[in-house]
């Protein structure tokens, strides 16, 4: 994580949130008011934000002191205490909802991602995140991936050449889309891996002839076409399914050999893990 990257995506979270003042706050709780404050679990799951709600409590008001219980890619269960924090009353209902909004999505994200990594046990494959992310706060869901078990496929279009239908459609075909993109990062002097997406086994075929790249992508692949690409690659090239991945039918693709399968859900179609931040009395 990108501690500069982070820290101005948090102050912007605060800025759109906080606007010209928390009015509520202000009107109501005297201002040295102090208190204590506890995040409850209320639904069990994977947790994660940890890190980053300390963060957010810091940068609001660095004379918070947050007491951690459980750490990021715990096991929680209904009833469970994450953190405690104490200090200021403003201080800590300003930081409230931030905080909750950062732990509930990370934590849905982790543990619908650590369901994913549990029907892989016992396979090679390994699951990928997508660039399916909320603007703005990528670095925050990719790093809930980390955390409920998954490993990220690439943070954006600098880390990493992925040649997908239209940029082959685009460029004329397979061939060339490859030979440009060794052009480029050879007069860029860019080192980054090259992964190519094939839509059916005439691609793949196409793509072990002529060479050039790192992974093959088997885009919307059924299982028999997957295990028949895959033993033709033999290999040669690491192999990602992606497209129609769902829960039930993962470790069937990951049994087909492939090493990674890259499943778009992980960020974009999740349930907020549910908790709450209530004041101790």
């Amino acid at each position: 994580m990108n501690k500069q990257l982070e820290e101005s995506l948090i102050l912007l979270a605060i800025e759109e949130d906080l606007g010209s003042g928390d009015y509520t706050s202000q009107s109501c709780i005297l201002s040295d008011s102090t208190g204590t404050a506890k995040l409850n679990i209320k639904e069990n799951g994977i947790l994660a934000g940890i890190r980053v709600s300390k963060n957010v409590f810091s940068i609001i008001d660095p004379n918070l002191e947050i007491q951690s219980r459980l750490s990021d890619g715990e096991k929680v269960n209904v009833g469970d205490i994450a953190f405690v924090v104490s200090g200021n009353s403003r201080k800590i209902l300003q930081a409230e909802r931030l905080v909750l909004n950062f732990m509930q999505r990370m934590s849905g994200i982790a543990t619908e991602t650590s369901k994913y990594v549990n029907q892989l046990e016992g396979t090679k494959a390994k699951v990928l995140d997508t660039r399916k992310t909320s603007p703005g706060i990528r670095h925050f869901e990719k790093e809930a991936v980390r955390i409920g078990g998954g490993m990220n496929h690439r943070m954006g279009l600098y880390d990493m050449i992925m040649i997908k239908d239209n940029h082959i459609d685009f460029s004329g075909g397979i061939e060339l889309a490859i030979d440009r993109v060794h052009k480029f990062l050879n007069e860029k002097k860019i080192n980054i891996p090259i992964e190519i997406e094939a839509r059916n086994i005439y691609d793949v075929e196409k793509i072990i002839r002529h060479g050039g790249v790192d992974r093959i992508m088997l885009d919307n692949f059924n299982l028999e076409q997957t295990r028949n690409a895959v033993n033709r690659i033999n290999s040669q090239f690491e192999t990602e399914s992606s497209g129609g991945i769902t829960l039930s039918n993962i470790r069937d693709y990951a049994l087909c050999g492939v090493d990674f399968i890259s499943v778009g859900a992980l960020t974009h179609q999740i349930h907020s893990l549910d908790m709450s931040l209530k004041v101790v009395l």
